[in-house]
């Protein structure tokens, strides 16, 4: 029997650890580990094989960092693809019988969220200074509450818009599974395929969103 939601726990030092999702994170990790390895053991002037598929996906995402952070935020693009490496990597492993994507816990995308918010607000108080505090209360005083809303708002709708899609995809596949004959494959193929794109599609929307929150600590204003 697979239950959703439940999920193998320790405890350590008094504190609760979901054993599964530590250890599919640490799998996703290893992968995405894997890939860069594959990808820069032989580099080549023509590339072939993982060495094209990884340029190509570099120059795409370098690509889509000039366009919303600009030249300021060229020094981000590592983060950025590794970040979506290791969104599609996840998402796509709950689609592997016996996994389960770290994705699918929200612990693991409200940290992911938290981590990007964190970074907007450190790297806007280093390059902006008191600037950056000043577009809190713009452009009225009473903004600020609104203004802080919104950023409380930022971390909480980026986790939960990954969370719920991979968790709604491992669902419906379960309960294809368990409906569907097992001489009647198509529609859990159908709908597998599906949820690779639809892991595809989330690992770029958060990156996207991501990238839009960092444009406003790293772009100037007039940009």
């Amino acid at each position: 029997m697979h239950e959703i939601g439940v999920r193998e726990t320790v405890q350590f030092a008094g504190l609760t650890f979901n054993w599964e999702t530590l250890v599919m994170t640490w799998i996703s990790m290893g992968i995405v580990l894997l890939i860069a390895i594959l990808a820069t053991r032989n580099l080549k002037m023509v590339p072939t094989g993982t060495q094209n598929i990884v340029e190509a996906l570099i120059v795409w995402l370098r690509e889509q960092v000039a366009t919303n952070l600009g030249p300021k935020g060229e020094f981000l693009c590592p983060l950025i693809v590794t970040l979506f490496l290791f969104l599609i990597v996840a998402n796509w492993l709950g689609l592997v019988p016996t996994m389960a994507s770290p994705t699918n816990d929200l612990n693991t995308t409200f940290g992911l969220a938290l981590l990007i918010v964190l970074i907007v607000h450190v790297l806007g108080l280093y390059m902006k200074g008191m600037h950056y505090v000043k577009h809190f209360f713009q452009p009225f005083p009473i903004f600020v509450v609104i203004n802080v809303i919104e950023e409380v708002a930022k971390p909480i709708t980026l986790a939960f818009r990954l969370f719920g899609n991979i968790l709604a995809g491992e669902i419906l596949i379960i309960i294809l599974l368990k409906l569907v004959p097992i001489w009647m494959p198509i529609p859990s193929v159908i709908w597998l395929a599906f949820s690779i794109f639809i892991g595809g599609v989330q690992a770029f929307i958060f990156t996207s969103l991501s990238m839009a929150y960092l444009a406003n600590a790293v772009k100037d204003s007039e940009e």
